[in-house]
Formats: structure tokens, sequence, C-alpha cells
């Protein structure tokens, strides 16, 4: 019954573990280069300006870099959170969750009302306690996406397609 979910979340997992081992199969020899690369220009600032002062110049330039890109994942960081902000105030996936928690309970009423409805209740129940440790992790998971007594379901604004207006105060 869940082999097919299971095969689905193997290859997603096996796919994305490929895909950054490729990545990383491809960085592997720039790293190894960059290392030769600094210990080459170490080297050169120990010859040029003796043992103290080259490595105090390599140090100076390794933390310059440093800082550099401090700053650049800080502002990319920044970026992201104000997009997903301005995400969160255009989202419509509260739809969704409404509509996903109530399902359960369709479910129950449309498997009770069929002819044979409650033995095939009872056939459900025996492979769901079969496969216990599978069906506790989807309601774990389930339970991240529930919503939380503080968000506001009551003011849904669709995303603009060009058929309907934007939210007020969604462009700035």
């Amino acid at each position: 019954m869940f082999r097919g979910l299971i095969n689905d979340a193997k290859s997603a997992a096996s796919s994305l573990v490929l895909k950054y081992v490729a990545r990383a199969s491809v960085a592997l020899p720039f790293v190894i280069a960059l290392g030769f690369a600094l210990a080459a220009l170490t080297v050169g600032l120990v010859n040029q300006y003796g043992y103290v002062t080259g490595y105090l110049l390599m140090a100076g330039g390794l933390a310059g870099v440093g800082v550099v890109a401090a700053l650049a994942v800080s502002f990319k960081e920044h970026e992201e959170e104000v997009a997903d902000e301005v995400a969160e105030e255009a989202d419509t996936s509260k739809v969704a969750t409404e509509v996903a928690a109530q399902a359960p309970l369709a479910l129950l009423g449309a498997l009770f009302t069929m002819p044979g409805g409650p033995s095939s209740a009872l056939k459900v129940a025996q492979v769901l306690g079969r496969n216990f440790p599978l069906v506790l992790l989807l309601v774990l998971v389930g339970a991240l996406f529930w919503p939380s007594e503080g968000e506001d379901t009551e003011t849904i604004h669709p995303r603009p397609n060009g058929f309907e207006p934007p939210a007020p105060g969604a462009y700035h």
C-alpha cells in the first residue's frame, strides 16, 4: 500500500544526494587548487618579507576575504528574509492547510457510508496497525504543517495572477 510512496521518497532522496555528490566532485579539484595557491602565496610572502610579516600578511588577507564573505552572506540572508516575509503575506497555502485538516474526517465519513464500510474500516485499521511506525511518522509530518493557534487564518490574500487584484500593501 505504501510501497509507491516509499519508493518515491527513496528516489527523491537518492537524486538529491547524487546531485550534491556531483557538485562536490566538481568543487573538490578547485578546493585543492585553492590550497596550493594559498601555500604558494604564503611561500612567496615569506621569501619577500620574512616569516613573521609574511604570515601576518597572509592572515590579514584571509581575514579580509572572510569579512567580505560574511557581509555577502549577511546581505543575501537579509534579502531572503524580506522575500520570505513578502511571500508569507501573499501565501495561499493556508487554504490548503484548512482543507487538509478536514480531509481525514471526510474520508472516514465516506468510508462508513459505503456498503461494507465498517468491515473495510476494520481492514484499514489492521493495515495501519501493522505499519504503525510509518503511520506515526506521517502523523508527525502532518503535525508540522498543522496551523498553530497564533496564525491568522481569516485574512487570506491570494497572490495576484492578472485576474485578481493584489492584496493591500503587497507592493511597497
